[in-house]
């Protein structure tokens, strides 16, 4: 089965006025996917994206983070197979598209290279993945993340 048409992904452009195209769409959706297939992920998942400003990110950072600065993405993990739908609920994720295209142009790479990372990155995070907790946690959650950008032909 296409995982586009398996997995629920719904993607939410809260940036005012709307800056995410259907090609940026798309592009997030891959890399949820090509995520979720990298890691053997076996549910049918559902994820939701919510694109925002540095300004609403930095409310979101600072109410759910105690962190006073915009950041870049943000994940709140969820994973509950028990709501008895079929499919196993992720979490959400959500992406300063601010700092996406900041970050984009500081590391000499495309918008859209940054917001595959910034959604590999997170779906990361709702599998389960912390690189905060230890070094070694950081280089393996890294080098995934890398692998899977590199399989969506998206190298540094």
């Amino acid at each position: 089965m296409d995982l586009f048409r398996k997995n629920r992904i719904y993607i939410s452009d809260e940036y005012d006025p709307q800056v995410l195209t259907k090609k940026e769409e798309k592009l997030i959706k891959k890399a949820i996917n090509k995520a979720l297939k990298s890691e053997g992920f076996k549910r049918v998942a559902e994820i939701s994206v919510t694109i925002l400003d540095d300004q609403s990110i930095h409310e979101m950072n600072l109410e759910t983070r105690g962190v006073d600065r915009p950041t870049d993405v943000l994940s709140f993990p969820v994973f509950d197979e028990d709501f008895g739908v079929g499919y196993a609920v992720l979490g959400d994720i959500v992406i300063s598209y601010d700092t996406a295209k900041r970050q984009a142009e500081q590391y000499g790479h495309s918008l859209e290279r940054e917001l595959a990372f910034l959604t590999v990155h997170s779906v990361l995070h709702l599998l389960g993945y912390d690189h905060e907790t230890s070094p070694e946690d950081e280089k393996e959650m890294f080098s995934r993340q890398e692998a899977i950008l590199v399989s969506m032909g998206l190298k540094r």
